[in-house]
C-alpha cells in the first residue's frame, strides 16, 4: 500500500471513488426534497405479506389494501396502458403499482446491503453496473450504506410507452426515509439521521409478448 509520512494513499483514493460514484447514484436513488418530517417508530410488515421478486400484472395477496390511483382510461397516458393490458391480458395498472411498491423497498434495502443478488434479478444491466460499482468501492472503502423506508406516502404513474411489445413505465415514489453514509470508524459521511422526504422517479421496463413476468428497473432521477 503506498504511503506518504505513513499516511496510506489508497485508502484516500478508495474514499474518492466512493464519494464519486455515490454523487453518481444520487440520481438513481432520489434526493432530498428539503422538507424533514418529524422521525417516528418504524411501522412493521402486516403479517402474513411475503415480499416479491418479480413486479407482475397478477393478483396480490388479499392482505394487500393499499389503494394507489389509476390514471384515467380517457387520457392518453390510461389508452397507453390499456394498450399494454391488449397486448398482456395479466397487466393490471393498480395491481402494478402494488409490484412496483414492493420492488422499490426491495431495491433500497438491497443497495443498502450490498445485495448483488437481489439486484441482478431487479434491475436492468445498465443500472445494475451503476449500483455494482457503487457497491464496490463502499465496500473497498470499508463504508456503510444505512436506507431505512418509514413510509411511502405516493406510488403514481408519471408515463408510459410502448415500443413494439416492449413497455415502459415510470412511477413517481414520495417515501419518508432514513439514508446517510457512515465511515468504516462509524462517523456521517454524507446523508442524516433524520427522517427526510424523497421523491424519486423510476422507470421500468418489460416485454409484454414474453412469458417472464418480470418488470426490471431501467432508469431513475430525482423529481
Amino acid at each position: 500500500m503506498g504511503a506518504t509520512g505513513g499516511f496510506p494513499i489508497d485508502l484516500v483514493l478508495f474514499g474518492m471513488i466512493a464519494a464519486f460514484l455515490v454523487l453518481r447514484l444520487r440520481s438513481i436513488l432520489g434526493r432530498r426534497t428539503g422538507f424533514e418530517r418529524q422521525q417516528m417508530p418504524p411501522q412493521p410488515a402486516p403479517p402474513g405479506v411475503a415480499a416479491a421478486p418479480v413486479i407482475e400484472g397478477k393478483a396480490e395477496p388479499a392482505s394487500v389494501v393499499r389503494a394507489h390511483p389509476v390514471p384515467d382510461s380517457a387520457s392518453p397516458l390510461g389508452q397507453t396502458l390499456a394498450h399494454m393490458a391488449s397486448i398482456d391480458h395479466n397487466f393490471d395498472p393498480a395491481r402494478f403499482m402494488d409490484g412496483a411498491e414492493k420492488a422499490f423497498r426491495m431495491i433500497v434495502a438491497a443497495f443498502a446491503q450490498g445485495d448483488r443478488n437481489t439486484l441482478r434479478s431487479l434491475l436492468a444491466d445498465e443500472t445494475y453496473r451503476g449500483f455494482e460499482q457503487a457497491i464496490a468501492a463502499r465496500e473497498a472503502g470499508g463504508q456503510q450504506q444505512v436506507s431505512e423506508i418509514r413510509g411511502i406516502e405516493t406510488v403514481a404513474i408519471e408515463d408510459a410507452s410502448l415500443r413494439g411489445t416492449v413497455a415502459d413505465v415510470t412511477l413517481r415514489f414520495v417515501s419518508d426515509q432514513i439514508s446517510l453514509t457512515r465511515d468504516a470508524a462509524g462517523h456521517i459521511l454524507m446523508g442524516t439521521d433524520a427522517v427526510t422526504e424523497i421523491t424519486d422517479l423510476w422507470t421500468f421496463e418489460r416485454d409484454l409478448a414474453t412469458p417472464d413476468p418480470t418488470w426490471r428497473l431501467a432508469g431513475a432521477r430525482s423529481a
